[in-house]
């Protein structure tokens, strides 16, 4: 089912999934609808019945991630009776019961966030990404994501003491210090695990779309040209488009008619392959 570079799925990811072949994604990215969000589009599900209804399709996915796979959720808790709920955090307790390892945590800083308050709190500026794998052991180039060393070499490096030029031990106690000597010749550095890109506002056709540059970042990360990208909640397709425009092969469900069309109207006319199934031909 995954020869073609792109295959596209109508109907609910928890009936979809099961026809799907064991070990055949390397990557999962995806940002079902949190909490209580969405209810005029997808209902709305309750933090009580949260992890109930998200634990089935992660044990279908759990099943078609290949060992060397990675699985990125972007989600993110609400407030709930003046505090936040915790169904993100009793969400990953029992994944872990399922057999993922929770490997990491990303988060993503929205740029452009509206300014706000409220009586006891901020508006939030950033997203979760969760980072789940099935071994310890998994696929990530991290070269394909390194930033320039920026200003940061300027200052840091202009006078390094005694110290700088050693591996000396930590002062915290922690191990062994860096020898900032080092970077003196690189141009280039790994980034660090906090995202600092703008939401998407190019797309009002659908409630909750994330920037493009999101998904692709991830997609580096964790896959090569020709690997399998799976999102089970492809709402306008971002990152699908982003998987066909780096060459990667590319699978989306989605459940509401509407945002299906969307995300074939968006990926028609690009160079790769289309297919398109609804709930009753993947049976």
């Amino acid at each position: 089912m995954m020869d073609d570079q792109i295959k596209l799925y109508l109907g609910d990811c928890r009936e979809v999934l099961t026809e799907f072949p064991d070990n055949s994604v390397d990557l999962i990215f995806t940002s079902p609808p949190y909490a209580d969000q969405r209810a005029n589009t997808y209902g709305g599900i309750h933090p009580n019945e949260y992890v109930d209804w998200f634990l089935p399709i992660t044990n279908q996915l759990l099943r078609v991630l290949k060992p060397t796979g990675t699985f990125v959720l972007n989600i993110k808790e609400k407030v709930v009776g003046g505090e936040r709920s915790t169904y993100v955090l009793e969400l990953i307790l029992e994944m872990r019961k399922q057999g993922w390892l929770w490997t990491e945590e990303f988060i993503w800083h929205k740029k452009n966030c509206y300014p706000g308050k409220w009586p006891n709190r901020f508006r939030d500026a950033w997203e979760r990404l969760l980072q789940f794998n099935k071994n310890k052991k998994f696929a990530m180039y991290q070269d394909t994501v390194r930033v320039p060393m920026g200003d940061w070499a300027k200052t840091r490096l202009k006078n390094l003491s005694d110290t700088d030029r050693t591996r000396d031990n930590s002062r915290v106690g922690s191990g062994f210090g860096k020898n900032i000597s080092n970077w003196l010749t690189r141009d280039m550095a790994y980034p660090t695990n906090v995202l600092h890109l703008a939401t998407e506002c190019g797309n009002r056709k659908h409630s909750a779309v994330f920037p493009k540059a999101l998904p692709e970042w991830f997609i580096k990360l964790f896959t090569q040209p020709g690997d399998v990208v799976l999102d089970p909640f492809m709402g306008s397709g971002s990152t699908v488009a982003a998987a066909r425009n780096m060459e990667r092969k590319s699978v989306g469900i989605e459940i509401l008619p509407e945002y299906y069309e969307l995300a074939r109207s968006n990926l028609d006319g690009g160079a790769a392959t289309l297919e398109f199934f609804s709930a009753q031909e993947v049976k």
